[in-house]
């Protein structure tokens, strides 16, 4: 029998981004060295062209740890909720060139998910 999620209870994906970076600001590496990058969200057309003539790139992963470790120039960290989030096609073309290109991609399910993740890629866990 197919398991059934209530999600009007689950965290929102913003709301695990606001967790994550809550917690990445008392971690010192990831004070100096995490940004998000703000590709997705709903934008007027003005706003959207600006940022595509900015160089904004779909599928591109939420966070990034430029702190090169573990043999990784950096950490890239795409954000999904608990239960429900998935990748869209151009988010997994993109964590496939990331990956190609060098770098650790995590896809994490909720902010305690992507948190350890860091904590893994530094040698920490």
């Amino acid at each position: 029998m197919a398991k059934v999620y209530n999600y009007e209870f689950l965290p929102s994906e913003d709301s695990e981004c606001e967790t994550f970076w809550e917690w990445a600001q008392l971690h010192s590496i990831c004070k100096d060295y995490l940004s998000h990058i703000p590709n997705g969200g709903a934008r007027n057309k003005i706003v959207g062209a600006k940022l595509k003539k900015h160089g904004v790139r779909p599928g591109f992963p939420d966070y990034f740890l430029s702190f090169p470790c573990s043999g990784y120039p950096g950490l890239f960290i795409e954000m999904k909720r608990r239960k429900g989030g998935v990748l869209s096609k151009v988010q997994k073309e993109m964590i496939d060139n990331l990956r190609e290109a060098g770098y650790k991609v995590v896809v994490a399910k909720g902010w305690e998910a992507a948190a350890e993740a860091v904590q893994k890629y530094l040698g920490e866990l």
